[in-house]
C-alpha cells in the first residue's frame, strides 16, 4: 500500500513538473535583467520600486511552487531539504536563472523551431531592457525611455542598423553586442529551416526515394531436387517424342516409291 502511494505521488510530481517547467524557464528567463543589472543603477525613479515589486512577486511564485512540489512529493520536509537551490530561489529570485538556462539549451535541439524563436524574442527584450537602465542616465546617450530601447533592440537584430540610437556605455555596447549574436543565429536557423523545408517538399524526392522491393522467396533443397527431376524427365522425352513424329514421315515416302 505505501509503494503504491509512493508511486503515485511520484507520477502526479513528475506531471506537474512536466507542465510547468518551461513556463517556469520561461519567467526566470524574462527576468534576466534583473540578475545582470546591479541594483545601485535602478535609480530612485520609480524603477527600483518596480524591480522590488518584481522580486517580491517571483518569491511569492516560486514559494508556491516549491509547496505544491512538496505536497506532491509526500515528503514535504525531505524534498525542501533535498532541493536547497529551488528554496533559495524563494530567499532570492534572481538564482532562478539557473533552471532557465535549460530552455536555452533546448534552443539548438532539432525540431524546437517555435521554442527558439520564443527563447530569441525574450533574450532580445531583455537586452532592451539592460540597455534602457544602462543609457537612461549616461551623459551623451540619446536612449532615454524604454521604448527607445525597444526600437533600437529591434533595429539591432534585423542587422538593419539605422544608426538613430546607438548605446554609449561599456555595458550597453557589449549587450549590442549579444543582441547582434542572436540576430545572425536567427537568420541563419530560419533560414536553414525553410530550405530544409523547400527540399523536403521537392517533387523529385518522392522519385528518386527506392522503393522497397520484396524478398524473393527461399528455395529449399527438396524444391531445388524436384525442379531438377522434372527437367530430366523432359529431357529424357524429348528424343522419344522425335522419333514418334518420323515414322509416319517414312511411311508417307514409302507409299510414294
Amino acid at each position: 500500500m505505501a509503494m503504491n502511494d509512493a508511486n503515485d505521488s511520484a507520477s502526479r510530481l513528475a506531471a506537474y513538473e512536466a507542465r510547468t517547467e518551461t513556463p517556469l524557464d520561461l519567467l526566470a528567463l524574462l527576468t534576466l535583467w534583473i540578475v545582470v543589472v546591479p541594483p545601485g543603477d535602478f535609480g530612485t525613479d520609480g524603477v527600483g520600486d518596480i524591480v522590488l515589486a518584481a522580486r517580491f512577486g517571483l518569491s511569492a511564485v516560486y514559494g508556491i511552487d516549491l509547496i505544491i512540489r512538496s505536497v506532491l512529493s509526500g515528503r514535504r520536509a525531505h524534498y525542501a531539504m533535498t532541493h536547497p537551490l529551488r528554496v533559495l530561489t524563494v530567499v532570492f529570485p534572481p538564482t532562478r536563472v539557473i533552471f532557465s538556462l535549460r530552455l536555452v539549451q533546448t534552443m539548438f535541439r532539432r525540431g524546437h523551431l517555435e521554442r527558439f524563436l520564443l527563447a530569441a524574442a525574450v533574450l532580445v527584450l531583455n537586452g532592451a531592457v539592460i540597455v534602457y537602465l544602462f543609457e537612461r542616465h549616461a551623459p551623451h546617450s540619446n536612449i532615454r525611455t524604454l521604448g527607445e530601447a525597444v526600437w533600437w533592440a529591434v533595429v539591432t537584430v534585423t542587422t538593419v542598423g539605422y544608426g538613430d540610437y546607438t548605446p554609449v556605455t561599456v555595458y550597453g555596447r557589449i549587450t549590442a553586442v549579444l543582441i547582434m549574436l542572436v540576430g545572425l543565429l536567427t537568420l541563419a536557423v530560419v533560414t536553414a529551416q525553410v530550405a530544409s523545408n523547400f527540399i523536403a517538399q521537392g517533387p523529385g524526392r518522392t522519385r528518386r526515394s527506392p522503393q522497397p522491393q520484396a524478398a524473393p522467396p527461399e528455395v529449399t533443397l527438396a524444391e531445388l531436387d524436384r525442379r531438377l527431376a522434372r527437367i530430366e524427365q523432359l529431357l529424357t522425352a524429348a528424343p522419344s517424342s522425335e522419333r514418334i513424329a518420323q515414322v509416319p514421315e517414312r511411311g508417307s515416302g514409302g507409299e510414294g516409291s
